[in-house]
């Protein structure tokens, strides 16, 4: 447990530090609200699907930030080992005084992914990695008469995320149990079309749950996230601070039983 907490903390501190460090920069804030649900189908004793959609919103709730779409299977090697592979549908909006588009305008993104999760439990806490890859082909304006997007050039981006969780009752997180959960995800960008920067973002989440039963989680709570443009504005990196409220509804489905 304490080697998942340091390399947790310590990939935080990095974040910080490369922040930190880049002093010539433009900063902009944002209230944020996501509005999350997830859902998991078991086919069969290995297979499953995996279904998402993410309503993520500025200024908490009255305006668009993004819309996010992701379907995936599922193979569970077992129950302490996760594969996943899928697909992705975004659009991003033109929120905040400084759009994340140079034209100000709002883009799509066709997005695959594949995806390891590790889990283990440590005396009550539960323990989870996520790695994951993504091959991200967002839309680009080549002027700011384009109506659309001219073009769909290849990003690629890593991710890994820590996430702890700790029931507020009993030893274990089983039906009818509140708990708590923290998550630290990093997004770092590569390949030859990573643009003016390395790191692209950080999130971290900080959740109250209830699980009412194997169908059924909800969790709410405190989200941070730091995004930095893959453009510079006049020399200068611009920083992204989005703060604000996730809600995620979390459904589990059996359907190998039915």
């Amino acid at each position: 447990m304490k080697k998942n907490l340091i390399l947790s903390i310590g990939c935080f501190v990095l974040t910080l530090g490369i922040l930190q460090a880049q002093t010539n920069r433009i900063s902009d804030h944002n209230s944020i609200g996501w509005y999350n649900y997830f859902g998991t189908f078991k086919l069969s004793e290995h297979f499953g699907v995996h279904t998402e959609y993410q309503w993520r919103r500025d200024s908490y709730i009255t305006d668009w930030q993004q819309s996010l779409l992701r379907v995936g299977i599922n193979y569970s090697l077992n129950p302490r080992v996760l594969f996943r592979a899928g697909y992705a549908w975004v659009e991003t909006f033109p929120y905040g005084d400084i759009p994340l588009n140079g034209f100000g305008k709002d883009f799509t993104e066709h997005r695959f992914f594949e995806m390891v999760q590790l889990s283990h439990k440590e005396g009550i806490v539960d323990i989870s990695h996520r790695f994951m890859v993504e091959q991200r082909f967002v839309g680009k304006y080549n002027s700011l008469l384009s109506e659309k997007e001219d073009e769909y050039p290849l990003l690629n981006r890593m991710r890994y995320m820590i996430r702890l969780q700790v029931p507020l009752q009993g030893n274990e997180i089983k039906d009818n149990t509140p708990y708590l959960a923290l998550y630290d995800e990093v997004f770092v960008g590569f390949g030859e079309n990573v643009n003016a920067n390395i790191f692209d973002q950080n999130r971290v989440g900080l959740l109250f749950g209830y699980r009412f039963s194997p169908l059924l989680r909800i969790e709410g709570g405190y989200l941070s996230q730091i995004v930095q443009f893959g453009r510079q504005i006049d020399g200068k990196n611009v920083i992204q601070y989005n703060n604000g409220i996730i809600l995620n509804a979390n459904i589990s489905m059996d359907l190998t039983s039915q």
